[in-house]
């Protein structure tokens, strides 16, 4: 049986190493020891049978850690002990547990392949450069509904933008401060909410930590384009020397569809004798296939730029003769050129979605037809249109207010 003394400081300090390692136990304290190696390093442990088997778990280095603070420690761990709880257990649990860091290498690998490539390509971004830095070393199982909280508050109030490389002979612009991302902290949220779901289904945790994440206020934004803007958008369109961009944009008024639809749309999408267009479920936001009836407009589009391309290409906007086996890819600089020549500051390819759903509802449109001729899979997206019905239903009480109203009278008429 081995020998306890009373460990000190200064004992502690004088022990000699020996050709092995050997523990010096205490008095006080069940197990607790100081361990001396070979080299002269020296660490508190706590020894202990568990179901029959004889363990040792190291506590921590001296002089890293005093007699003291280890033996308060031995003795929460032998009443953990006392108590059912293996401490050596629980150390090796917690060491192979997955960390935050795991999941989201498996969230990339499994979850986003399924989704759109750009928006996969966004999430993988925020995942990398928001949440990683600031949770990769946490278990999964330690994440709290306060710490996505944390985390969410600190994405809205945004990050100062850094600036391009330093000009040669310039001095490098300093960093534009912070703009608030309200609406960047709402997706990320709703990735964490989807990631930890999945956490759950692959048993790393019992809960998900995001599932009631509190939103933040988003302001939608509403840019339609009235009469006189769509006439100088026409016109700055037939006057570029891009007929190519110039055509993709005219689509995008003329359909209501999203940038990325029309200029990755094939010849094999239309059908113009039933002037529909299918849109297939890997190039539309909602990855359902939708088919969206034409115009004779639109139609009459297609026949040209099947005329304009060669005979073997699938794509309606092919790319540049480097590049012509792929859809175009960047329209950002053509986009600027219009918006200076017809005058549309801060208006992006987008609101022309919006305006042709102002179209519709000023001709008389129902929110169930904006949703179908949109490709909405929500009716509370289509929702965003209704104030717009006000008009037409304005004019309609007008026109009775007109026709019940009183005659005036002119004066002297019966006289």
């Amino acid at each position: 049986m081995p020998v306890r003394v009373k460990l000190t400081e200064k004992m502690v300090r004088g022990l000699d190493p020996r050709a092995k390692d050997y523990q010096v136990f205490d008095e006080e304290v069940r197990g607790f020891a100081a361990v001396v190696y070979p080299s002269g390093s020296r660490a508190f442990a706590l020894s202990y049978r568990f179901h029959g088997q004889q363990r040792r778990l190291v506590l921590g280095r001296w002089p890293d850690w005093s007699v003291v603070a280890a033996r308060e420690r031995a003795k929460v761990l032998r009443r953990d002990i006392d108590a059912g709880i293996d401490p050596v257990a629980e150390r090796q649990e917690s060491r192979e547990a997955p960390r935050v860091s795991d999941l989201i290498d498996r969230f990339i690998k499994e979850h986003l392949p399924r989704l759109a490539p750009r928006n996969a390509s966004d999430q993988t971004s925020m995942l990398r450069k928001l949440v990683e830095p600031e949770w990769k070393n946490r278990l999964v199982r330690d994440i709290t509904p306060a710490d996505v909280e944390k985390l969410l508050s600190k994405i809205a109030e945004g990050r100062a933008r850094p600036h391009k490389a330093k000009p040669k002979g310039k001095r490098a612009k300093p960093l534009a401060p912070p703009k608030p991302t309200p609406i960047r902290a709402n997706r990320c949220g709703e990735m964490l909410r989807k990631m930890f779901t999945l956490a759950v289904k692959w048993k790393m945790r019992d809960d998900n930590p995001a599932a009631g994440f509190r939103k933040r206020l988003e302001n939608e934004r509403e840019r339609f384009l009235t009469v006189a803007e769509i006439g100088r958008l026409a016109a700055a369109l037939a006057a570029a020397e891009d007929q190519r961009g110039a055509t993709i944009i005219r689509l995008c008024l003329l359909t209501g569809a999203r940038l990325g639809e029309v200029r990755c749309a094939r010849f094999d999408q239309f059908n113009l004798d039933l002037l529909v267009w299918s849109k297939p479920a890997a190039t539309t936001k909602q990855r359902k296939i939708h088919r969206l009836p034409i115009s004779e407009d639109v139609a009459a589009i297609i026949r040209q730029r099947r005329g304009a391309v060669d005979s073997d290409c699938a794509w309606l906007f092919p790319g540049d003769a480097e590049d012509k086996n792929q859809p175009v890819q960047d329209l950002r600089r053509f986009w600027a050129n219009i918006q200076t020549a017809a005058e549309l500051p801060g208006v992006r390819v987008h609101d022309l979605r919006h305006t042709f759903a102002s179209l519709l509802v000023s001709g008389g449109a129902s929110l169930e037809m904006i949703g179908k001729l949109l490709g909405h899979t929500q009716h509370k997206t289509t929702q965003r249109y209704a104030h717009l019905l006000d008009a037409p239903l304005r004019a309609g009480v007008n026109t009775v207010a007109d026709l019940v109203k009183p005659r005036l009278r002119v004066v002297g008429e019966d006289a």
